[in-house]
């Protein structure tokens, strides 16, 4: 069976997973803590990340490196872009794209230098599980989160998107921001600090990679409303849920 890395940038976000475990070691290294423990039958090791691209790639070449890990996932919160993408709904990335690398006239924009790719795509099967689970948990959306959550967020609409996400080294929440994007990246569905990075280490070790987000916001000037109780009331009870299920379809 292999062995799977669960990943997020913050606590908030991993919390709930974490509470899943039976039983569970923590370990130490890069100044991070790693929880190795078995889930649904998988041999799974659980991380943060921290914020931001390099700190992302740090760790996950520490999971492949270190802890053997031959599949990843990472499960967190992002700001929503696409006109269709509201808050509480859950996007499953099909690529990443860095929306802040610009090595040209050198390099196309966004193309990562001598790689000669600009989207990362994600591991199809792991992705298509990880969609199904997530239709399952927005289809039993009361079991999962309760009736006054749903009613305080408005989630009873709470949708799933899949496609394009970007990452870049900046929280953005500003509208100017949010716009600019929306015009270099029309396809892109949502946008946070992380994934992108991964993607990318995950593909010159020849791992697969599969990222689910929660939108906690629309990335404009109303995005750090409030963002720590939605963390921990909506993302990480979603992720909890969602990491159940797709662990649960992988053993079939």
């Amino acid at each position: 069976m292999a062995r799977i890395a669960i990943v997020s940038a913050l606590h908030d976000e991993l919390s709930a997973v974490l509470e899943l475990f039976p039983d569970e070691q923590k370990t130490q290294v890069a100044g991070r803590d790693f929880w190795l423990g078995d889930l649904h039958g998988h041999e799974v090791v659980a991380v943060l990340s921290r914020v931001g691209k390099v700190a992302a790639a740090t760790t996950a070449t520490v999971l492949i490196e270190r802890f053997g890990v031959q599949q990843v996932l990472f499960t967190g919160v992002a700001g929503g872009l696409h006109a269709a993408v509201r808050v509480g709904d859950l996007v499953v990335a099909r690529a990443f794209v860095q929306h802040d690398l610009d090595a040209s006239p050198i390099f196309p924009r966004y193309e990562v230098p001598l790689t000669g790719i600009s989207r990362f795509p994600t591991d199809a099967r792991l992705s298509d599980a990880l969609a199904q689970a997530a239709e399952h948990v927005l289809s039993h959306l009361a079991a999962t989160l309760g009736a006054q959550v749903i009613e305080r967020y408005d989630l009873q609409n709470a949708g799933l998107h899949q496609g394009l996400v970007a990452s870049g080294d900046r929280f953005v929440s500003s509208q100017a921001e949010s716009q600019a994007l929306r015009l270099a990246l029309p396809d892109a569905l949502a946008v946070e600090m992380e994934g992108a990075a991964v993607a990318q280490v995950c593909h010159d070790y020849g791992v697969p990679f599969a990222a689910m987000r929660t939108i906690s916001d629309r990335a404009d000037d109303n995005a750090h409303v409030d963002f720590p109780r939605f963390t921990a009331q909506v993302a990480a009870r979603y992720g909890a849920a969602v990491v159940a299920h797709w662990l649960q379809a992988l053993s079939k």
